[in-house]
């Protein structure tokens, strides 16, 4: 399952003021972006992944082009997808890692 490397780049891009703290890793068919090794975004295929705190999961989801990140078929703990519709501008991107980034931030 090949990813949208546009995505990956963007992100990339987003978060180059943390180079020490970011570090990337293969998985889920795309390529996560990892905060001190814990993971908070990346993309698969042409959707976000995004970490979310637990807390935080039923407003999360209540959000438009956001669902259930449902890899393995059945909803994952504390992840969701997002459709490239909710990350178009920057700005909506950088909202999506920082909920990402206090998610892994949460797991230190």
């Amino acid at each position: 399952m090949p990813y949208n490397e546009e995505i990956a780049i963007r992100i990339r891009h987003a978060v180059a003021l943390f180079p020490e703290e970011f570090t990337e890793k293969k998985m889920f068919g795309g390529v996560a972006f990892l905060y001190k090794g814990k993971m908070t975004v990346g993309p698969v295929k042409n959707d976000l992944m995004v970490r979310v705190v637990g807390t935080k999961m039923d407003v999360v989801l209540r959000q438009e082009h956001v669902r259930p990140m449902d890899f393995t078929g059945k909803a994952m703990k504390e992840f969701i997808f997002v459709s490239p519709e909710g990350f178009k501008t920057e700005e909506q991107l950088q909202n999506w890692i920082e909920l990402g980034l206090e998610h892994a931030k949460s797991k230190l």
